[in-house]
């Protein structure tokens, strides 16, 4: 039991690190004309059911797709690992909230009057980060354990990790407050070595699978 409760707490804090709510928080505030609670509450609410649903159906349809093109998952690791430590690099300089966005989903975004589900909750949330991420994850346990254990405990890590984004969200003006810009670039950077460490981890056991296969 405590094995499980350990892979539990380690797969959370990989997808909360990579989900980084804390500059999606940032990101939200500078997108809503008021943020109030009211008008805060039902966006951070479809953000986070977008998140849930996308979280979900990529655990258990994502890596069927990806076979079906004939992709399999120590090629997934190589480019999961490029893709978070991009990611990471862009956190590590207090970017992350740059980087997740384009100036097209920027502008649509302030033309939306609803900026719940685009481009916060895709792909400023849930981008191609969290997508590897789940894959690999639910790959390595599968890997070790019995289907059944590996999908239970990467959807409980989806459910902890969302219900937390969902309260970043919802007290995103308090948070914002209280950290201000320095600590919220402090923080950032701190998930960024975090999430650097994952992506060394996807690197290095995809290259040493796909070395044995050669």
């Amino acid at each position: 039991m405590q094995e499980y409760i350990s892979l539990l707490l380690h797969d959370t804090i990989a997808l909360i690190t990579i989900l980084n709510p804390i500059a999606a928080a940032s990101i939200m505030v500078s997108l809503i004309d008021t943020p109030t609670p009211a008008t805060i509450r039902p966006i951070a609410f479809k953000a986070t059911l977008t998140v849930v649903v996308a979280s979900l159906i990529t655990l258990f349809t994502g890596e069927m797709i990806f076979k079906l093109f004939g992709i399999n998952v120590l090629s997934l690791k190589v480019i999961g690992g490029v893709i978070l430590m991009m990611i990471a690099i862009n956190m590590a300089y207090g970017q992350a909230a740059k980087s997740r966005r384009t100036p097209e989903e920027k502008n649509e975004a302030q033309e939306k009057d609803d900026v719940s589900i685009v481009p916060l909750g895709i792909p400023i949330l849930f981008g191609p980060g969290v997508i590897a991420t789940i894959i690999v994850l639910n790959n390595n346990l599968i890997s070790k354990y019995s289907m059944e254990i590996s999908y239970s405990i990467i959807t409980l890590s989806i459910l902890i990790s969302s219900f937390l984004v969902y309260l970043t969200l919802r007290y995103a003006s308090i948070i914002n407050r209280a950290l201000g810009i320095t600590g919220m670039k402090i923080l950032t950077r701190i998930m960024g070595l975090i999430v650097g460490a994952i992506a060394a981890q996807f690197l290095v056991s995809g290259i040493k699978g796909l070395w044995a296969t050669l």
